[in-house]
């Protein structure tokens, strides 16, 4: 019978709050956009931003991207005494969401510069292929991380796992549609969290998930001490 620690949770939260931190740094730099005009569709919210922007965006997004899989183990430890299987399938889609994702993420430099290039029928080209190519992949961690958030929701709400029921409520996907909203209400302050939306639902979710790691009493119960529960 192995043993979850608080300092293992606190080590994989902290690492899964640093990807979110240093991806959303990294999606800032390269989508910010003053005009808020990554809401037409398209990549005109691109254009007139500095290749060294861009690039500095590259790397804190891509380097901060490879943290989410350990991110993604703190989520799996805080589920899995409600449900080993569960929480480990939940952990396996959402690594494979943030792998794919980094993917993502890391041609998004590229995309900026072809926009900075005068319109020509090659270059509409070359950017219908990187749609096809790239912005199908960010589907998949939409995908991934609404499958994460369901098991959060599902699991947490057992109240076996170590997370109180009320974290179902800011689950990734709503705290995610959270952002939407606020662009919609006031988008003076959601066009700067609309660009990093995913990152800033994962921010708030692991500073909330760490909170609840450092404070809860469960992980001395015995019951929350065994590998696996149905």
């Amino acid at each position: 019978m192995l043993t979850t620690s608080r300092s293992q949770l606190l080590l994989t939260g902290l690492a899964g709050l640093l990807a979110a931190i240093l991806v959303g740094i990294g999606e800032y730099l390269l989508h910010y956009d003053p005009q808020a005009r990554f809401s037409h569709g398209g990549y005109e919210f691109m254009q007139g931003i500095a290749t060294s922007r861009t690039t500095s965006g590259h790397f804190f997004g891509v380097l901060g991207a490879t943290l989410y899989p350990l991110g993604c183990y703190h989520i799996y430890l805080m589920l899995k005494p409600a449900s080993q299987r569960i929480a480990l399938t939940a952990f396996l889609v959402a690594v494979f969401g943030f792998i794919v994702g980094t993917v993502w993420i890391g041609s998004r430099a590229s995309v900026s510069a072809l926009a900075q290039l005068p319109a020509t029928a090659e270059l509409d080209a070359l950017i219908r292929l990187y749609e096809l190519r790239y912005e199908t992949l960010l589907h998949i961690i939409r995908i991934t991380t609404l499958i994460l958030s369901i098991v959060i929701v599902w699991l947490a709400l057992t109240g076996r796992s170590l997370y109180p029921r009320w974290i179902a409520i800011f689950n990734p996907v709503l705290l995610l549609v959270a952002n939407f909203v606020l662009f919609a209400v006031l988008p003076a302050i959601g066009k700067h969290t609309m660009p990093i939306a995913l990152n800033v639902a994962f921010s708030i979710f692991f500073l909330l998930s760490l909170l609840i790691a450092s404070t809860t009493r469960k992980l001395s119960d015995p019951v929350y001490s065994t590998t696996s529960q149905s």
